[in-house]
């Protein structure tokens, strides 16, 4: 059983949060210490809020007196309401928090039935209560809780170098699968820009952008991440890099941008990129030959169907490769003429017919777009033969950059831009040609 305990000040807050899930039939009350149930079911949050502070001082020196606590048994464990019951109450008196006030609330939101407990930790004269290693003794108490009643104990989940890379899950710890991917992800693949980044990201209903701002005065520099569905559209609360561990921190992603311009070797990719353009006859086969080879192909598209940006990720030698750093006739321009427009089509296209010398490429500008755009479009799986799921992915330029960001806080910040020389020409170029479409107003 793993107990998680969140400490802050807004008592409505975490009342509302459990009340948000009772609304939609996703979790109930189970008990209550010193507060008044109402006989019907149905809670009332400002009555609830009128309860609590019943038991608490009207002024006081504790700034975040509330606490939040799940308790997360494991899924094998199938356990009745009475027992969730009674697990939570006795949790709490060993943590000497048994004759505080507080809801029980069983949640039903994901398959895996879990405990929400709302609480203070301030008494009736507004002194504090001994909080001193208490996530420590938290841990302590579970374990005596799962040898207690037999229950399955917790284990942390182990990533090894063979450890698949999944699609996220919905009905599943939303929160520890970004965390396990964004972490495998980084430790197996090279890239070298936000937009590679976010292209092996989306393989797996990922999706990572910059918020850069200003703070009390000081400036933020940080990565928020999303789930997303197959469609790219997300299907949770975004989280803040340090949410999820440091290994997602924004100094942690740069750190390995710049450690991975020294490991990367474009030619294997390239070769066999350019056998796949010479033996094409379209679009589909492209992508369809190229994951013969092991390799996925993230085609960004205007509204028009215009391909503008395009990303190979060869999981051969485990690198994401923007089109351009291959070479120019690798990128977007090119493939897009290439299957877009036959007739325009560049008549020197890579030959395997005979041996291609590939000399040192240095890396050129990315070709991927804005750092924060959204991964829209479709998806199709595949398994490699260490079972790790891989799609190709196309996009639409049309829904990139439309969200919300609920988290409190995140607000204060606006979404990172990277600068894209392709692109921002491309863009300007399809500008021009409307601006000379007008008729001049008199």
């Amino acid at each position: 059983m793993v107990a998680k305990i969140s400490i802050g000040s807004s008592l409505y807050g975490a009342l509302s949060y459990n009340g948000m899930k009772m609304n939609r039939d996703e979790g109930r009350v189970l008990g209550a210490n010193k507060i008044i149930l109402p006989a019907d079911g149905h809670i009332d949050i400002a009555r609830m809020v009128e309860n609590f502070n019943l038991f608490m001082p009207k002024t006081g020196r504790t700034k975040k007196p509330v606490l939040h606590i799940s308790l997360n048994p494991h899924p094998d464990d199938k356990l009745t309401e009475q027992q969730y019951e009674i697990l939570a109450r006795e949790y709490l008196d060993k943590l000497g928090f048994g004759e505080q006030p507080y809801i029980i609330y069983k949640h039903m939101d994901i398959d895996r039935h879990h405990i929400h407990i709302v609480t203070v930790n301030v008494n009736e004269q507004g002194k504090r209560l001994n909080q001193d290693f208490l996530f420590r003794r938290s841990k302590k108490i579970t374990t005596e809780l799962e040898e207690k009643y037999n229950l399955h104990k917790a284990q942390r989940e182990k990533i090894s170098p063979d450890t698949p890379i999944r699609k996220i899950d919905p009905s599943g710890d939303i929160k520890r699968q970004v965390a396990n991917t964004v972490k495998m992800v980084g430790m197996r693949y090279k890239f070298q820009t936000i937009g590679e980044y976010n292209a092996i990201l989306s393989l797996y209903n990922v999706k990572c952008d910059p918020a850069d701002g200003k703070v009390n005065g000081r400036e933020y520099h940080g990565l928020v991440y999303f789930a997303t569905d197959d469609n790219g559209k997300t299907i949770a609360t975004p989280f803040k890099a340090s949410r999820l561990g440091k290994f997602a921190s924004r100094t942690a992603i740069d750190g390995r941008f710049e450690r991975a311009k020294d490991k990367i070797d474009v030619a294997p990719t390239k070769r066999k990129v350019a056998d796949v353009i010479a033996h094409s006859t379209d679009n589909a086969d492209f992508i369809a030959k190229l994951k013969e080879h092991n390799i996925d192909v993230v085609l960004r598209y205007t509204e028009e169907g215009r391909i503008y940006g395009v990303t190979f990720i060869d999981h051969n030698t485990m690198t994401v490769l923007n089109g351009s750093r291959l070479g120019k006739e690798f990128s977007a321009n090119a493939i897009n003429e290439r299957f877009n427009n036959p007739a325009n089509a560049p008549t020197d296209t890579p030959d395997v017919a005979t041996p291609i010398v590939v000399p040192p490429i240095e890396p050129t500008p990315d070709d991927t777009g804005s750092n924060n755009q959204s991964q829209t479009g479709t998806a199709q799986d595949t398994q490699t033969s260490d079972g790790q799921q891989q799609s190709t992915v196309t996009q639409s330029v049309s829904d990139f950059g439309d969200y919300d960001l609920p988290i409190p806080g995140l607000d204060l910040f606006q979404q990172g831009q990277s600068f894209n020389p392709d692109e921002e020409e491309f863009r300007r170029r399809m500008q021009r040609k409307k601006k000379k479409g007008r008729r001049p107003k008199f």
